[in-house]
């Protein structure tokens, strides 16, 4: 989640006639994570887009901290695609190919089918309670239009998913796939429309979660990941 601070003068940034803060809490103790998760965030958006520079000074200016932790976020999100760093130019923002993301989504559409195939059957009463809270915050979410904070409640949305389904290898894959992942969300949920079908599908599989139909919450599942893909890839103009 985005951590604002309150910051004397501090700068807004503006991206699509949406106004976002991105410094980050410098009392934090995790201050490390949360400036690479404002630069992830930031891409996420498009503060920053495919393919553009992103200065070591433009990323202080805009995180509010020096420049080594800028340099250690931008390490880390090269470890995870979304920054490539090219001699004599920098860190830019790595681009996401139509194939890149084909392959993203069909990697999604099984590991995430599963999650809510173990879920069905695994859960707890307290991980089903979690899901149906994170649920309500997606939709509270959707209803303001902010992208960053429908990122948010459908990225803890998904962590309840995974925690419910007692897969632990299954959770390292996601995390991993995660970052790209978000990208994609943000172009998907930027799209007229998609954000009262993917709360339609979310109350299907949350249905067949409740009803403890394992082979139906995965459907459902692997459906509302073909329906976020068709979304996406109409700005790739391939859908």
């Amino acid at each position: 989640m985005l951590i604002i601070g309150d910051f004397p003068g501090k700068k807004m940034s503006q991206v699509n006639g949406e106004e976002y803060d991105f410094k980050v809490d410098r009392p934090a103790s995790t201050l490390r994570h949360s400036v690479t998760e404002s630069i992830r965030q930031a891409i996420a958006v498009g503060r920053f887009g495919a393919g553009d520079r992103m200065p070591e000074k433009d990323l202080c200016d805009m995180t509010g901290v020096s420049r080594t932790l800028v340099r250690e976020a931008l390490r880390q999100l090269e470890s995870e695609g979304l920054v490539t760093v090219i001699a004599h130019k920098g860190p830019v923002v790595a681009t996401i190919s139509a194939e890149q993301a084909i392959g993203i989504y069909q990697v999604r559409e099984v590991l995430e089918g599963l999650a809510a195939e173990l879920f069905a059957t695994r859960a707890r009463d307290t991980h089903r309670k979690a899901l149906h809270i994170a649920f309500e915050a997606v939709r509270r979410a959707y209803e303001t239009g902010d992208v960053l904070t429908r990122l948010a409640a459908k990225n803890r949305f998904y962590d309840c998913l995974i925690q419910g389904s007692g897969n632990e290898a299954l959770g390292a894959l996601l995390h991993m796939l995660n970052a790209r992942a978000m990208i994609l969300r943000g172009r998907s949920l930027q799209m007229p429309a998609r954000s009262e079908e993917s709360l339609r599908e979310l109350e299907q599989i949350i249905a067949a979660l409740d009803a403890h139909d394992g082979a139906e919450a995965r459907r459902l599942a692997v459906f509302h990941v073909q329906q976020a893909a068709r979304t996406a890839l109409m700005s790739y103009n391939l859908a």
